[in-house]
């Protein structure tokens, strides 16, 4: 069981989408979990066959039990359990008559479709599953018509009567008799996710009341709160006792970096033009490369600082709750680049389609508001990192230029620290490093 951020202690294993004897290649995706958070999908980190199953869909366990067995063929495979003592014979069944030849056979471990053809793994269905595949109208064109991952890829999608949900939309669907074609997704492309069942599931809202006093229920009546918020206010809680914080805050001009933007994108489609966010999340990765005292962990009594730069982004769900997943190698992304890989994990992010590898030890993390209209924001380090880097809203503000006052947009930008990884010197020379990469964008 990965670890999927500082404030896992356990996860849910929700699916196995590989079964024993499945080849698998590293970054295939093998198994679905379910966190307080969200639901992620679990990357295999080794090429070879899946030897066993160690952990049965449903079961909660702790951070880094063992879930299965790859036969990378480096080493000898697990030992497993010697098999019980055979029982004595039973008198052998009536012999069954073969199948017809027109009803073609699947492989051991493998599943039909309705027409018949063998599906080749759990991975096959699973991408099925989140296409909108209909493996049943699908030529399978390996062995035997064995319908293979390329097959899926290229097959188009199905028409309107096909619903498009997550498998553990599915079968919380199933056990709680709720019909998804009635349901409205709000995962990616219109997916219905576990969240949309579990609202159908809990009924319509109260009415609207009157008065604030009557809406705010009893101590003795109130709901719990949510599994994600409260995930995020146990580790917050820590943090805030663990950590000696130390804050610091600047307000950067960015008339020039507002300007070299508006030139690049003149040229560009209106889908690929630059945004404030962009410029000021690559200057943050490029100061944590240059004051690495704030890009690291602090493990065992000490810092530890890290070769890359994995820029956290808190990403709001729309369920409630928050996930910080990574921009891996940030500093090294040009920003068209850091633009789409931006999208993309915000939008993974918000469809509970993250994997493990994106949510895995952000280095640094940073909270952009500015959006919802705040204009300072001083969080909460995640540990085990040790700084938090907060932007607020660009606004527009009176400057003084050469002595005359002018109206520029700017920014707020402040800092959370570790006290023990490092002083207000050096979060002040970080925060005056973002400050000169805005005033050349070029370099960005």
């Amino acid at each position: 069981m990965p670890s999927l951020g500082a404030d896992m202690d356990e996860g849910t294993l929700v699916e196995w989408l590989v079964g024993p004897g499945d080849d698998v290649t590293k970054g295939d995706v093998v198994a679905v979990v379910e966190t307080a958070k969200s639901t992620i999908e679990v990357e295999c980190f080794d090429s070879g066959t899946v030897g066993a199953l160690l952990v049965d869909p449903g079961t909660t366990v702790p951070v880094g039990t063992r879930l299965a067995v790859i036969d990378t063929g480096s080493e000898p495979p697990a030992a497993v359990p010697a098999p019980a003592p055979a029982p004595a014979p039973a008198p052998a069944p009536a012999k069954q008559p073969a199948a017809p030849a027109s009803e073609p056979q699947a492989a051991p471990g493998l599943t039909t479709t309705g027409s018949g053809d063998a599906v080749s793994t759990p991975l096959v269905r699973h991408l099925a599953e989140r296409k909108g595949i209909d493996l049943s109208s699908v030529h399978g064109s390996g062995k035997g018509g064995r319908i293979t991952r390329s097959d899926v890829e290229h097959a188009p999608a199905d028409g309107p009567h096909r619903v498009k949900a997550s498998p553990l939309a599915r079968r919380l669907a199933q056990s709680s008799g709720i019909d998804l074609s009635a349901l409205r997704g709000t995962g990616q492309g219109g997916t219905i996710r576990a969240d949309d069942v579990r609202a159908a599931a809990a009924g319509p809202p109260a009415p609207a009341v009157e008065s604030h006093a009557q809406a705010r229920p009893s101590s003795a009546t109130a709901a719990p709160a949510y599994p994600a918020r409260a995930a995020i206010a146990a580790l917050m809680s820590r943090a805030n006792r663990e950590i000696p914080h130390y804050y610091l805050s600047t307000k950067i001009d960015l008339a020039v970096a507002m300007a070299w933007m508006r030139d690049r994108n003149a040229d560009r489609p209106v889908a690929e033009r630059l945004v404030p966010a962009a410029l000021l999340l690559k200057s943050v990765a490029l100061a944590a490369r240059q004051v690495p005292e704030l890009n690291g962990y602090w493990k065992d009594e000490a810092f530890m600082p890290s070769d890359t730069v994995r820029l956290g982004v808190a990403v709001s769900l729309r369920g409630g709750g928050l996930v910080a997943p990574a921009l891996a190698d940030a500093d090294t992304m040009s920003l068209p680049e850091l633009m789409a890989t931006l999208k993309g994990l915000v939008s993974r992010a918000r469809g509970g389609r993250l994997r493990a590898s994106e949510t895995a030890d952000p280095t640094l993390t940073v909270t952009d508001l500015g959006d919802q209209g705040v204009e300072a924001v001083f969080g909460m380090i995640y540990p085990p990192q040790v700084a938090l880097v907060g932007l607020g809203r660009v606004i527009e503000q009176p400057v003084a230029v050469d002595g005359m006052l002018t109206v520029h947009p700017t920014v707020t930008a402040t800092l959370s620290a570790d006290h023990r990884a490092s002083d207000g010197a050096t979060g002040a020379r970080f925060l005056t490093y973002i400050d000169r990469l805005l005033q050349r964008p070029e370099e960005l």
